[in-house]
This record gives C-alpha cells, structure tokens and sequence, in this order.
C-alpha cells in the first residue's frame, strides 16, 4: 500500500508521470483494438515487419529534420508494397518476403542510427521506447493516430470484417480486398509511431498481439474481443508504467511483461479454452 500511496502521490505531483500514464491509457487502446485484427487475419509477423521497418524512416527523418512521424508511416508503407511485390512476383511465399524486407530495413535503420554517433543525437531510445518522456506533443499526435485508426475502423467495420473472415465472399460481393489489406498495412505502420516513445520499434509488436491473443481467448464475439482486448492494452500500459517507476526498471519491457502475464493467465485459466481448465474437466469427467 505504501509503494501504490507514493505512486499516487508522485502522479498528482509530477507532469512527466501523468504524461506517461496518459500515453499509456491510449497506446494500450488503440493497440488492443488493432490487435485483434492482426490476430484474426494471421498478419503478426507482418506486424512485426511493420514495426521494425519503421526504424530506417526515423533515423532518416532525424538526418533531414523533418517529423519521424512522416519519415516511420513512408517506409512502413514501403515495406509493406515491398513484401507485396516479392511475394506476387516470384515463388516465394509471404513469410519468406516478410523475413527479408524487415531484417534488411532493421539493419538499414541501425546503420543509420550508428552514423549519428558523435552528433549529439541520440536515437537508440526509439529501439525500446521512454515513456517517461513524453511531451504534450507527443500525447496530441498518439490523439490523432489513436483517433484515425478507431475512426477508420468504425468507417470500414463490414469490410474489414468480411475480408478477415471470408476473403472469396468479399471479393465476390465487390470489397477490394487488396484495398482493405493496405489500408491495415497503413494503420499499422501509425499505430507503430504512435507506440515509439512508449513501448519502443522492438516491443511493439507485443502490444499489437499480446492484449488480442489474451482476448480470444475468452470471448468468440469480435465486438467483445475487441472491447477486452483494449481493457487488456489499457491495463498492461497502466500496470506496467507503475511497476517501472517504483521499481525503476524500463518502462516498455514492464508494459509488455504485464501483457504477457495476461495471456499467460487466460491460457491456462480461460473458462473455455484454458489448459488447466480443459484438464480439469477431463479428471472430473474420470477420462
């Protein structure tokens, strides 16, 4: 109770604590949210290429003074046509195109962040996030990205629904899917600079599949795994930034900790799908 008082007390007291937490709370939504779809439409290891391939852009834009936010959505943008055109253009199958375009982007991103040494620019935070140091800015940008993705989500619900569950009937019905895929790739490579000061390029990927992951575990609606999914971001974000300030640890590896103790409870505990639960039936059953 002592560690939770000081907390509290620190979070009425210090404005860089109410910035993280308030980032967390919105990173952890939105994150949840597209999540869910990742999960349902088996692109997690094309979030993760998104993710990593965004490093490159940030460093450049540093190189050129101009916004990471702009330089992170150019190559996330890029990589994702890339993976496109390798995979449609020769034998090789998707995840053989993922593994090559984000390894080479990530190792392009890391030269370039080399290069900065001696500069006075620092850029190897972007790697595993400081939540700690968000400004009002970059709680008025995570806004808008958080806005844009739930909008644009509510705007194209039944398509993206249907092209995840059904990708004949939609293009049946006249759905470009091809459309709707790109759209995610974008969404994604926002909701990737969005979740750069907090969680980090590295981690990131965690937040986009650990909170869903947990979620479907436990509902088979996709409205309500939508909902628990961003409680699940909201509170690993919250938790995760309070285990990191009273035991001053990093932030991002804390969130992310927390998310996957989530998913290890609803694996084992799920009511439905839970291991240990689905073993205790059997030994009640005498099977």
């Amino acid at each position: 109770m002592d560690s939770l008082y000081f907390f509290m007390d620190s979070l009425v007291k210090y404005g860089y604590l109410q910035n993280a937490m308030i980032a967390g709370v919105m990173v952890g939504t939105v994150c949840g949210f597209i999540g869910c779809f990742i999960i349902l439409r088996g692109m997690a290891l094309m979030g993760d290429a998104i993710s990593h391939a965004v490093l490159p852009g940030v460093a450049i834009a540093y190189l050129m003074g101009f916004s990471i936010f702009i330089g992170a959505v150019i190559t996330g943008v890029l990589t994702s046509l890339g993976i496109g055109y390798i995979s449609q253009n020769s034998k090789l199958k998707d995840d053989t195109a993922i593994g090559l375009m984000f390894t080479a982007a990530f190792a392009l991103g890391v030269v370039l962040i080399t290069l900065q040494r001696g500069t006075g620019v620092d850029l190897w935070h972007i790697l595993f996030g400081n939540v700690l140091a968000v400004s009002r800015e970059d709680l008025w940008l995570i806004f808008f990205i958080g806005l844009l993705v739930v909008v644009s989500i509510f705007l194209f619900y039944k398509q993206i629904l249907l092209s995840t569950f059904d990708p004949v009937m939609a293009r049946a019905v006249g759905i470009p899917t091809n459309a709707i895929h790109y759209l995610m790739m974008l969404l994604l490579s926002l909701v990737t600079v969005a979740s750069l000061k907090t969680v980090g390029i590295v981690l990131v990927v965690a937040m986009f599949i650990a909170p869903g992951a947990t979620a479907y575990l436990l509902t088979e609606r996709l409205p309500s795994m939508l909902g628990l999914s961003a409680v699940f971001g909201v509170f690993s974000a919250v938790t995760g930034v309070y285990l990191s300030f009273i035991y001053d640890v990093a932030t991002g590896a804390s969130i992310v900790l927390v998310a996957s103790f989530l998913f290890a409870l609803s694996f084992f505990l799920s009511p439905k799908q839970g291991i240990l639960v689905q073993k205790y039936r059997l030994w009640k059953a005498g099977v």
